[in-house]
């Protein structure tokens, strides 16, 4: 079995072809996160293609390498896969990539780390409402509104609207 990982070849990125049937997609602001991750660390993951150019893993990294008007990118080429087996990569890729987790407090240990090392954590692709949640925890104001309803005290009766609680008088 050849493995495509075993080969990096750089190719003109006007060879590639994306895949049509992509079901993933790439908003705007994901695609200046990918171009922003590149101009940062390099190329760390090659685009997956057949042997034909067809695009069967990185899109996305495609995408952003046409908005850095770049020419050549990295790829590795996956030699002898059935149409099935490349359109079943294109779902599992990102499917699969989808499907771990994170250790909450190992994130937070980590995001707080870059940012006393004055590291721009807009790199890390986490939003600002994202960023603010896990390193400080989601701040609860009691006289909100929208966190608690109004109670009518009038129509309380015996049992509590909030916990369904039953009491005597």
């Amino acid at each position: 079995m050849t493995n495509p990982a075993d080969k990096v070849e750089r190719w003109s990125i006007d060879k590639l072809i994306p895949y049509a049937r992509n079901a993933r997609t790439h908003s705007d602001e994901q695609i200046g996160q990918i171009a922003a991750s590149i101009k940062e660390w390099g190329w760390t993951t090659p685009i997956l293609v057949d042997e034909q150019g067809g695009i069967i893993a990185g899109h996305g990294r495609t995408l952003a390498a046409q908005r850095l008007k770049m020419t050549e990118v990295p790829v590795m080429v996956a030699k002898g896969w059935s149409e099935t087996k490349k359109r079943a990569y294109v779902l599992a890729d990102n499917k699969i990539a989808l499907n771990s987790g994170w250790d909450d407090e190992l994130l937070k240990l980590e995001l707080h780390a870059l940012d006393e090392a004055d590291y721009s954590l807009d790199m890390t692709g986490f939003s600002a409402d994202e960023l603010t949640e896990v390193m400080f925890g989601k701040l609860i104001d009691p006289e909100s509104p929208d966190e608690f309803k109004e109670v009518d005290e009038t129509d309380m009766g015996h049992k509590c609207p909030r916990c369904g609680f039953e009491f005597d008088e």
